[in-house]
């Protein structure tokens, strides 16, 4: 891909002023990494709303593309687990904060954030679970790993309506 639309996060440094707009970007834009990914989906989670607003200071470097989360597919990589056509899902690992983020066509990054998207799945059925649902399955298991078990008794989920919450309470 010789360009490719992105969503990016700027701050004019003088007045501290945040800015986001469309922009199209290349392949030299794109920050350090072993694997270059055709982004397919995304998700919005909350983290990605504070980027996109500035109410807190979630990016960590400008400019930014802000999505913390992504399935894809393999362009090109050097990194010996994925090879081009190897369907890819990324959370987390700075992503959208440091490092360039998933609210692109195209992403470069390192391998070892990379894990296979599961069989079964495709990308938009793995990003409709997304960093909210792997978050609250962490929390899930770590209530099994504390004894914790279905007929333990009732469970409060704190924040229910939001995406960990409402998906904790789909697991539980």
């Amino acid at each position: 891909m010789d360009s490719f639309k992105a969503l990016v996060v700027s701050r004019d440094e003088e007045t501290k002023e945040q800015s986001v707009a469309e922009a199209t970007l290349t392949p030299a834009d794109l920050m350090e990494g072993d694997v270059d990914i055709r982004v397919e989906y995304s998700t919005v989670n909350y983290k990605d709303g504070l980027a996109i607003t500035g109410k807190l200071p979630v990016v960590r470097r400008f400019p930014m593309i802000p999505g913390i989360d992504f399935a894809g597919t393999v362009e090109a990589s050097t990194h010996a687990d994925f090879k081009a056509g190897d369907k890819v899902v990324l959370n987390g690992w700075g992503v959208g904060e440091t490092h360039l983020g998933a609210y692109s066509q195209m992403a470069r990054v390192s391998g070892d954030w990379l894990i296979p998207l599961p069989d079964g799945f495709t990308g938009a059925e793995a990003m409709a679970i997304g960093t909210a649902g792997y978050t609250a399955m962490l929390a899930v298991m770590a209530l099994e790993r504390q004894g914790v078990a279905a007929g333990s008794g009732p469970i409060v989920v704190t924040g229910a309506a939001g995406g960990v919450g409402s998906v904790a309470v789909s697991l539980l």
